[in-house]
């Protein structure tokens, strides 16, 4: 009697079990598929050495956003600033509304973001403390134009400075 009732219920008690497991799995599945992607590690910086106490732009690595309306800003100040010899990382658009012209940096006196500064009129600096030591430039309908005329390079105290290994990719942007 027993034997005839464990065969009639072995059928659907197996396909209960691998219902149970089809809906784990489907669940699983589901969690990792809308689940965030993992932000990139921040890459620190690496101390350079500069010459003569002078820090020069094409030590600086830059990335541009366009915070406002108007099409290919970020593009034209990404060329200013290249023909300064500085170096490019990001050129993009951002989310984040911007007027004026905004630099992001490590630190408002750190010798990158007033060289940059230099170059931009009318900009206000924003502090971040990012690790890499690169600087974005997010530029706005108010843009306030290039300044040619600015040095290339930054009298800084010691032999060395932290800055980034190459092209950053920082997501002050968003």
């Amino acid at each position: 009697m027993l034997g005839r009732v464990l065969r009639a219920i072995r059928v659907p008690l197996t396909l209960l079990i691998l219902l149970g497991l089809l809906c784990y799995g489907a669940w699983w599945g589901w969690t990792r598929v809308v689940a965030p992607t993992p932000k990139a590690p921040v890459e620190p910086c690496i101390q350079q050495t500069v010459s003569k106490g002078q820090l020069k732009s094409s030590q600086v690595t830059v990335n541009v956003f366009n915070g406002g309306h108007k099409r290919g800003l970020a593009g034209d100040v990404a060329k200013d600033l290249n023909n300064a010899k500085f170096k490019i990382g990001k050129v993009g658009n951002t989310d984040r509304s911007v007027s004026g012209t905004v630099i992001v940096g490590a630190g408002a006196k750190n010798p990158e973001v007033l060289l940059v500064k230099g170059f931009l009129k009318g900009a206000k600096i924003r502090v971040d403390k990012r690790a890499n030591h690169s600087v974005d430039v997010l530029v706005g309908n108010s843009y306030g134009g290039f300044n040619k005329k600015a040095k290339t390079s930054i009298a800084v105290k010691g032999k060395s400075v932290c800055l980034p290994a190459g092209p950053s990719s920082h997501p002050a942007s968003k």
